[in-house]
């Protein structure tokens, strides 16, 4: 439900929940809500996440945008659920606080980009492509050639400069030295426990602990439910029998053509 009037809402805080892989679409939906808590003047936010990450670009933007909002005095507590990991710290680490569930799956703080090489399968029933290109790297991950050793350079290169990048805003944004952060930002996942341990979190509770802090820290009662300001409509398929699993089927190829051959931040078990 998207509110259509701007009525200010400056007692009650917004909520705005995160729960999937984060791409166009995503940053779409969430700079929509975004824009809404800024206009009604909420003093808090709890920004839950359940999320493995996604792309790189989109993640900056929602990030550059809670920071926007954090500008305009609207406190921000995130609250990781299931899984925070890769781009989904990226967005939380924007928070003023992050507050995670002990199990919480999160970390996984790196870089990633994949192509496919399906030239052998092209070969075998015959299937070529005829390719015209202004430069050598014009078709770099294209999936009838298998990657040459220029190309990856090429591409290290890359994953190097957006690695620099999500160290970076995570050492400032929580006061970590970049040093003490490279020593744990090599892929490797956490749990919400030890994240705490490690500076990338600052508690542990539920949502509802998470709403408490807010709460506290913009002066408004707790008593009064958040303002969830963009929740998914109930989509047709749902009341199929096995509609569930198709819209599920779909919503993850979709996102697989999403991120293919992009900058990603993102989790894979």
């Amino acid at each position: 439900m998207i509110w259509p009037f701007r009525r200010k809402s400056k007692k009650r805080m917004a909520r705005i929940v995160i729960e999937e892989p984060i791409t166009s679409s995503t940053r779409i939906a969430t700079l929509k809500a975004l824009k809404q808590v800024e206009e009604r003047e909420f003093p808090a936010l709890i920004l839950r996440i359940d999320s493995p990450g996604g792309t790189v670009g989109d993640s900056q933007e929602i990030f550059s945008a809670i920071n926007r909002i954090k500008s305009k005095g609207c406190k921000v507590v995130a609250s990781f659920g299931n899984i925070s990991a890769s781009g989904g710290v990226y967005i939380g680490v924007a928070a003023d606080k992050i507050i995670a569930n002990p199990g919480t799956i999160t970390g996984s703080i790196g870089v990633i980009i994949r192509g496919n090489n399906i030239s052998e399968l092209l070969d075998k029933i015959g299937i070529k492509f005829e390719t015209v290109k202004s430069g050598l790297f014009k078709d770099i991950l294209s999936p009838d050639k298998p990657l040459s050793e220029e190309g990856r350079a090429l591409l290290q290169n890359l994953i190097d400069e957006s690695y620099k990048q999500f160290i970076e805003a995570v050492s400032v944004s929580r006061n970590i030295p970049i040093e003490e952060v490279k020593k744990f930002a090599d892929g490797r996942i956490f749990t919400g426990t030890q994240a705490k341990e490690l500076g990338l979190v600052d508690d542990i509770g539920d949502e509802f602990f998470a709403r408490k802090v807010a709460a506290e820290m913009a002066n408004i009662d707790i008593k009064i439910d958040p303002v969830t300001i963009s929740k998914k409509k109930k989509k047709i398929l749902g009341v199929i029998p096995g509609g569930s699993l198709i819209e599920k089927i779909v919503r993850n190829i979709i996102i697989e053509i999403d991120i293919s051959n992009k900058l990603l931040w993102l989790y894979r078990p």
